[in-house]
């Protein structure tokens, strides 16, 4: 056998990574990845593709101010590191993950079949491929995601290699790295999640072979499966926790990405209108609201002194979503089947009541009916009827809180509005109205019952002088609690991504 193809193994069987001939050819591919990712890297002298994106974005870090992406932000933060210690002329050039493709191929490759040759091979597929090559030179995610993803398999792969030294000070050093790789592949994409996978059944066939090791007692199984669980599972999520407090520490500034969140994620951004703001903490009859869908950047339940045009259902009040803040976002919510007493007892708004709401600007109230939505079809038209507060029956709806909870509360609790007289929910289908709805969103009244977050609104701003105002800081979500939120968002952002046509 060919020297240079020979594997060299240790007392184990494992593959060894020395050798004589490693090092020279190792720093020649080293330098052949430096030439080919440097090489015209100036060019061309504009900005390209999606760098327009992703250099916005890390300038979003350098200012502090909140933004919104279908990612997660390990990516974008290290560009913006990379902008603020550049002085963010748009250079990348000491964050060149790429770079390291060649070497990490070399090294994984060899790793895996103890063959010179075929190290090389890899390492030359890669520090000549054209995408490769394009891909590092530009402001991308990709780069920094194929970085740690061969991290996360070099890694393992010397972790193997160290089979033969369990515990030893290598071994630790290499499983605690894989971890710490996988955790910054899912941070930047979660397609980061393929080798997540792909280490996972490579330690759940170890595991296995240690298993059917009757040399090993128990207690040493165990260990091996504590330190596993500990470096694999555990560390990759307390730092992907942490990529995500540091996100959401840095940019503590109201910007473009408010829209996309809850009302409460929105009170803890510096700037926000709801950022240490006062209202009373819930609902009562004589309220003056706004309403927010919580579909994702869908806006607030808005009427306005425009009539539906003829042909387009009944010609009544347009009723719409709209996402900027504007005095014609504001309801009166009112009791059932009389007004609104000032001197009377105060009363709450619960799980259960049949309410109106009549929209201050105008003084019509809320109201469905049997005719078709003006975009959705088999969904109900939701118009504003009436005068000064006085319609008909179609103008009561019932007041549905999560989880049943009452009395509703601002910010944090999620209702939904059911309309009494034909049973259906009302939401916004998501869709923009022509010209004639100003482009605004269209609300309809949904037949179906299940629930969605397009039929789901909290109450964000609440006007009420008969109640106390409280501080709504204290309604701040928790870590977790926006942890999670930003998951859902990102998610659904991600799900409704549709190609743009003719691409």
């Amino acid at each position: 056998m060919d020297e240079a193809r020979r594997p060299e193994r240790g007392p184990r069987g494992e593959v060894e990574m020395g050798g004589p001939r490693v090092w020279p050819v190792l720093s020649a591919v080293i330098a052949l990845s430096t030439i080919t990712r440097f090489h015209r890297l100036g060019e061309p002298p504009h900005v390209c593709w999606d760098e327009t994106h992703f250099g916005k974005m890390g300038s979003y870090y350098i200012n502090r101010t909140f933004f919104f992406d279908v990612h997660p932000p390990l990516g974008k933060m290290l560009i913006g590191l990379a902008g603020h210690l550049t002085g963010y002329n748009g250079s990348f050039s000491f964050l060149k993950p790429g770079q390291s493709y060649g070497d990490h191929s070399y090294l994984g490759m060899r790793g895996l079949s103890g063959s010179l040759s075929a190290a090389l091979l890899a390492a030359l597929l890669i520090l000549l491929d054209t995408g490769c090559i394009t891909l590092s030179q530009y402001i991308l995610l990709d780069p920094i995601l194929m970085f740690f993803i061969m991290a996360a398999v070099l890694s393992m792969v010397k972790f193997n290699a160290c089979s033969g030294r369990p515990f030893s000070t290598l071994w630790w050093w290499w499983l605690i790295l894989t971890g710490v790789s996988l955790a910054g592949a899912l941070g930047v994409k979660f397609v980061g999640l393929f080798v997540v996978i792909f280490v996972g059944l490579n330690t759940a066939r170890d595991l296995w072979r240690l298993l059917g090791d009757l040399s090993l007692t128990l207690d040493v199984f165990l260990r091996h499966l504590a330190a596993r669980v500990v470096c694999l599972i555990a560390l990759p999520l307390a730092l992907y926790a942490l990529i995500f407090a540091v996100h959401f520490t840095v940019l503590n500034k109201s910007g473009p990405g408010d829209g996309f969140f809850s009302s409460a994620f929105q009170s803890r951004l510096d700037g926000n209108n709801l950022h240490n703001a006062s209202m009373p903490e819930h609902l009562a009859y004589g309220s003056v609201i706004t309403l927010k869908n919580m579909r994702t950047a869908t806006g607030y339940l808005h009427s306005h002194w425009h009539l539906y045009p003829e042909g387009v259902g009944a010609r009544q009040q347009q009723v719409t979503t709209y996402s900027h803040k504007d005095q014609n976002n504001f309801w009166v919510i009112k009791k059932r089947d009389s007004d609104y007493d000032p001197t009377g007892p105060l009363e709450f708004v619960r799980h259960g009541d049949i309410i109106r709401f009549e929209h201050k600007t105008t003084g019509r109230n809320l109201h469905s009916h049997q005719r078709e939505a003006p975009l959705t079809k088999k969904h109900l038209q939701v118009t504003a009827y009436g005068t000064n507060g006085t319609g008909d029956t179609n103008d009561f709806w019932r007041i549905e809180v999560s989880g049943g909870r009452s009395p509703v509360k601002v910010l944090r609790s999620q209702i939904r509005i059911l309309h009494l007289s034909t049973g259906c929910v009302l939401g916004s289908s998501g869709k923009t109205l022509p010209k004639w709805g100003w482009e605004q969103g269209e609300v309809t009244c949904s037949p179906y019952s299940r629930e969605s977050l397009s039929t789901m609104w909290n109450v964000e701003d609440h006007e009420n002088p008969r109640l106390p105002n409280i501080s709504v800081s204290i309604l701040k979500p928790s870590f977790l609690e926006i942890l999670l939120e930003s998951h859902v968002v990102m998610v659904r952002a991600n799900s409704g991504l549709k190609p743009k046509e003719h691409e």
